[in-house]
């Protein structure tokens, strides 16, 4: 398959690891994939988010609230990276709904043709929603291997997962595997 016209949604926020974040922004560019990171702008025109480790400034300007299914399925990847991004964005005005990116999550998981990719810490954003991952076979970060057990995750204790539409990565630093394996799997559709 031709990946060129082909995109990527990847969500960000504060507290994101730079060195993940950078490595997407080249690697699915040198594919010709689109990388098209998105967040809550909150009503803005772009938000300015900090890296963990290094502080690294990262400008979003593309909001994932509002996006239509259309739109949505126009992505051939949605991407939950690791660090802080999943924990910042499972926050809700209002406790009786879905924060806005587990919403996304959610939909995206209901069109399997749309890759789901999750990498260490962002399993977090499918908290409210454990029954889309319940009895799928992944892999997250050591320090959340009880909130997937509680989630009824298949945990499986390798550095990088895929269960059918679903791809999963231990930590920030198997990001190349994750974007290679994502890469091979869009071009293998």
């Amino acid at each position: 398959m031709e990946l060129k016209g082909s995109k990527v949604a990847i969500l960000i926020e504060s507290d994101f690891y730079e060195n993940e974040i950078f490595y997407y922004e080249s690697r699915f560019k040198e594919e010709g994939i689109e990388a098209d990171f998105m967040s809550r702008l909150w009503g803005k025109s772009q938000l300015t988010f900090e890296g963990h480790g290094l502080k690294a400034p990262f400008i979003c300007t593309k909001s994932f609230e509002n996006m239509s299914d259309q739109t949505l399925q126009s992505y051939a990847a949605v991407i939950m990276p690791s660090g802080y991004v999943a924990d910042r964005l499972r926050y809700t005005e209002d406790i009786n709904k879905l924060p806005p990116a587990t919403e996304l999550m959610k939909r995206a998981f209901g069109f399997q043709n749309i890759l789901k990719g999750i990498i260490c810490h962002g399993m977090w954003i499918m908290s409210p929603v454990p029954e889309l991952v319940k009895g799928r076979k992944a892999v997250v970060h050591n320090n959340i291997l009880g909130d997937a057990k509680n989630m009824g995750i298949d945990y499986v204790n390798e550095d990088l997962v895929v269960d059918r539409d679903l791809i999963t990565a231990r930590t920030g630093d198997d990001c190349y595997l994750f974007a290679h394996k994502i890469i091979e799997t869009l071009r293998d559709k």
